[in-house]
């Protein structure tokens, strides 16, 4: 069940259903402290908002999490960071990573987005927050990230979706669709347009279904299309709102 929530610590959320022992959300542009032209929560430091706002709006998120949130710095990869909470990693000392997991309770992490898909996976005893992009998906950042919990000894059970670029919208050369798709055929996708298009969230769906997770909670909400979310396709340089889970 989809619900919109507005914690005193002034940030909007939709939260996402991820299973007993969790709390999961994925936050949108409204409240925040940056100003100007970043007026908002941007939660992404390296767009240009002073790196002062962010660390206050990242602190709001985890007030509104009721956790310490780790973040990491996402290069369109596939590398797992294992948080085991002892500290928070400082802005601009974040760990290169597109997958950040814990088993620690009473701990989150999260990752960042402007169109790529924010993916939170949860099972007894442990979660993570994937960014799967056009990159990250052909390159199985799912699946890996399953299998990184695996290895902490998480079977996943719950996955959550979030708001990202749809399959109407995001437009690709031919090129790029043909061979996406040969990889992964659930990516073809055209746009409303008529032009060669690729279907992220879809995509995960897949590898999500793959993987034998079949309680999926996607947040069908195209992000190009929905001004309450950053959008990289529509506004160029842009804030980043973030797919957050906490353990129990």
């Amino acid at each position: 069940m989809m619900t919109w929530t507005f914690p005193t610590s002034s940030s909007e959320v939709l939260t996402a259903e991820l299973g007993a022992g969790t709390w999961a959300a994925f936050t949108t542009r409204a409240g925040g402290v940056s100003e100007g032209e970043h007026a908002s929560l941007n939660l992404g430091a390296g767009v240009g908002d002073a790196p002062e706002a962010v660390a206050r709006n990242r602190g709001i998120l985890a007030r509104t999490a009721d956790a310490p949130v780790a973040f990491v710095r996402q290069v369109h990869g596939v590398d797992v960071f294992r948080w085991d909470a002892q500290a928070v990693p400082a802005l601009g000392e974040e760990p290169v990573a597109d997958i950040v997991l814990t088993t620690a309770a009473g701990a989150a992490v999260a990752v960042l987005v402007a169109d790529c898909v924010p993916v939170l996976l949860a099972g007894p005893g442990g979660v993570a927050a994937v960014h799967a992009g056009r990159k990250g998906v052909l390159a199985g950042a799912v699946p890996t990230a399953v299998a990184a919990l695996a290895e902490e000894g998480v079977t996943v059970t719950h996955a959550a979706i979030g708001p990202s670029i749809c399959g109407r919208c995001y437009e690709v050369p031919r090129a790029l669709r043909t061979e996406a798709s040969a990889q992964l055929a659930e990516l073809h996708a055209t746009t409303s347009w008529g032009t060669p298009a690729l279907d992220l969230p879809a995509g995960v769906h897949a590898q999500l279904h793959a993987a034998g997770i079949t309680r999926v909670d996607h947040q069908a909400i195209c992000t190009l299309e929905d001004e309450r979310f950053f959008s990289y396709r529509r506004s160029g340089v842009c804030g980043r709102f973030a797919g957050v889970v906490r353990l129990d």
